[in-house]
């Protein structure tokens, strides 16, 4: 069976979640051979276990870890950093053109991950999400002027979304009106249990959770 999309190369996926949504916690099934994280921000796993990550990693170690290819699932953790420090680097520079710089190296990663890994490999982007005015949940950015220049989930043909009921973790595979998820059409369940293993094994077949 082919991959979603009939997508030849390596699969982006973004996830998205508020803070404590469970997006981290959504790794704990893996073991260590099975998957690499770039830990953006650096901060603690929010759970027990030895799996192998890289962290404060940059664009660079980003892109020298899937050179490698040692794994067939990534994990870009908090990948919203990735805007925000730069960002933060450029803070005294006056214009537009790092709003334009900052989309592009972000849609850069992306198109790396489709053109240059193997057809096997999945990259899950870990991304917190913002609300805006009209009360739509939508992928964090650096505020209005990189939004003018970036589409974030447009460069995206998955996008998830963690959330909790306060007992229970799950994934929303298609948008309510009131969000940006999507999934392709053949993917109807609306809720599925929160586990990225089980979405890493099942993705050619016809259900992505168990």
């Amino acid at each position: 069976m082919k991959k979603v999309g009939c997508v030849n190369m390596g699969l982006p996926v973004l996830i998205l979640g508020e803070s404590g949504s469970g997006k981290s916690c959504s790794l704990r099934n893996f073991k260590a051979d099975e998957v690499g994280i770039f830990n953006v921000a650096g901060k603690p796993l929010p759970f027990r276990g030895n799996l192998p990550k890289i962290n404060n990693a940059t664009y660079a170690d980003i892109i020298k870890g899937l050179k490698l290819g040692k794994v067939k699932t990534y994990v870009i953790d908090d990948s919203q950093y990735l805007m925000a420090f730069e960002m933060f680097d450029r803070a005294k520079e006056l214009g537009y053109n790092k709003f334009t710089d900052v989309a592009l190296n972000f849609r850069n990663l992306v198109d790396y991950v489709i053109r240059n890994t193997p057809d096997d490999v999945i990259v899950y982007f870990l991304h917190l999400t913002e609300t805006t005015d009209t009360g739509k949940v939508k992928a964090k950015t650096s505020g209005k002027m990189l939004d003018n220049q970036l589409t974030l989930e447009g460069l995206f043909s998955i996008v998830l979304l963690c959330k909790t009921d306060g007992q229970e973790h799950y994934f929303e595979t298609q948008s309510d009106g009131y969000s940006t998820c999507k999934s392709p059409m053949r993917y109807v369940w609306f809720k599925n249990r929160q586990w990225l293993k089980s979405c890493r094994y099942s993705y050619k077949g016809i259900l992505w959770f168990k």
